[in-house]
């Protein structure tokens, strides 16, 4: 049976939602600037273990999500060849991206591109109702704001 035959099966019982990920920066200082600044996220932990320093961040409206900032190469577990091809990754841009909900995707939009970040798509709309942008953060990650179609009620 191929992968494409097979019904789409969830874990049953499971309510699966994202609680923490980790991106891949050049530079910890300014992508903690980026994500803080322009993006209005908050810092939920900057520790440093082992001599590694990993700070987390997170929207506001989602206390539950932690998103973990670390320097290609700094898990010290990590092995040479893993450093490099992290590192080549980075480069190229092709290492991370994430998605987010947004209510406003021109206004997201407007935000983002007058912090100077680098454009990757502007407002477009999309089959089926929605709309949506990316850009690339300080490190070449891609970050996606979409905008759910929005349902018109109308009274009978």
């Amino acid at each position: 049976m191929s992968r494409t035959s097979r019904p789409a099966r969830g874990v049953p019982g499971m309510n699966l939602k994202l609680s923490a990920c980790t991106l891949a920066v050049h530079d910890l200082d300014e992508a903690l600037g980026f994500y803080l600044d322009v993006l209005g996220f908050e810092l939920r932990d900057d520790a440093e273990a082992e001599g590694t320093r990993r700070p987390s961040v997170g929207p506001p409206s989602q206390p539950d999500v932690q998103i973990f900032l670390e320097a290609p190469g700094a898990n010290p577990g990590a092995s040479p060849a893993d450093r490099r091809a992290i590192k080549d990754l980075l480069a190229k841009g092709l290492l991370g991206g994430l998605v987010f909900l947004t209510d406003d995707c021109d206004a997201t939009f407007e935000h983002i591109e007058a912090a100077g970040a680098e454009v990757l798509q502007e407002p477009i709309d999309r089959p089926g109702g929605a709309r949506d942008c990316a850009f690339f953060d300080p490190s070449g990650n891609l970050l996606r704001f979409t905008q759910p179609r929005q349902v018109a009620l109308t009274l009978a």
